[in-house]
């Protein structure tokens, strides 16, 4: 395996940041660690990059443990962070000579592997760092992962803050990386970029909720799942959580997903109880499940779950 964690743990004061997390990553594959902010989804990755000490737990990346032999790690790791951390007075030209100076090789060395990224930076090679748009930023800072040829990539949150289109091309990137035989571990908090990796890791709250592929998850989804739009977007929010037959619901797009509680629901009585309370243009209908439903699914499980354990603590 590329990466190996074994009920990792760490905390800041009486903040569990990550509570015994384990997953395994295979060689080549692009692997999504896929949670909202305050996750634990940075600690993790400052973990596995040796850039961290955890609290308790093993991990190992590219067969070298993280504590015994994060020289190694080093050496063998890329890592681009959340936040752009070149050198912002650099130019992009310098920027690169310098990380592969660093790892004792050369942009000319290992070019074939930033070919296709590099390119379409080169026009602004003269440019300094700091003047770019977030989407050369962006790329810039892959290439200065790659220079040095890593068995294992981390980009943390790579696309946040970018615009649609160089999304869209980040991703198509990464997918050609795939095939260069480099594993990735890649965590964001969109759920449609999920869909792009071969596995996924949902997390919150330091806790790893469930971990298989996109279509697996999906389909793990208990209950059926409606899409409800009215011309009342905001009354709909709140009639729908009065409703007694909800079990969720929440904004998703231009419609709400709706949630029965028994598997007997007619979408025909929740018309009724909309046009009761004076709802125009109501569409009811049912529809597949997102990654998305099922995370806010297993979050809200999660909750009830904490809370029982509070319950029971304040008892005893």
């Amino acid at each position: 395996m590329s990466i190996i964690l074994n009920n990792i743990s760490k905390s800041y004061g009486k903040v569990k940041a990550l509570e015994d997390i384990s997953f395994e990553v295979k060689p080549g594959e692009l692997f999504g660690l896929i949670g909202p902010d305050g996750a634990g989804k940075t600690t993790l990755f400052r973990i596995l990059t040796t850039l961290l000490i955890q609290d308790g737990g093993s991990a190992s990346v590219a067969g070298y443990d993280v504590l015994k032999q994060y020289k190694e790690i080093r050496n063998h790791v890329g890592y681009m962070p959340g936040r752009f951390s070149l050198y912002q007075d650099l130019t992009v030209e310098e920027n690169l000579n310098f990380f592969a100076t660093i790892f004792g090789t050369t942009i000319v060395e290992n070019y074939d592997l930033i070919k296709d990224i590099y390119v379409q930076i080169e026009p602004f090679k003269n440019r300094r760092a700091g003047k770019l748009s977030g989407g050369m930023k962006q790329k810039l800072a892959l290439c200065c992962a790659l220079i040095h040829k890593p068995k294992v990539l981390f980009l943390d949150e790579p696309t946040t803050g970018v615009d649609p289109v160089s999304r869209k091309e980040f991703w198509e990137m990464l997918k050609r990386l795939q095939q260069k035989d480099i594993t990735i571990l890649v965590s964001t908090p969109y759920m449609d970029e999920a869909e792009l990796c071969d596995r996924i890791a949902l997390i919150t709250d330091g806790k790893i909720l469930e971990i298989n592929t996109p279509e697996a998850i999906k389909a793990s989804f208990p209950k059926k799942i409606y899409k409800v739009r009215t011309s009342q977007t905001y009354q709909l929010i709140i009639d729908l959580r009065s409703y007694p037959e909800t079990y969720s619901a929440y904004p998703f797009g231009e419609y709400l997903h709706f949630t029965p509680k028994t598997a007997s629901f007619l979408a025909e009585d929740l018309e009724k109880y909309l046009k009761l309370r004076q709802h125009k243009g109501i569409e009811v209908m049912e529809t597949v499940a997102t990654i998305e439903d099922t995370f806010m699914d297993l979050s809200r499980a999660n909750e009830l779950v904490g809370k029982l354990k509070g319950d029971n603590f304040l008892k005893t």
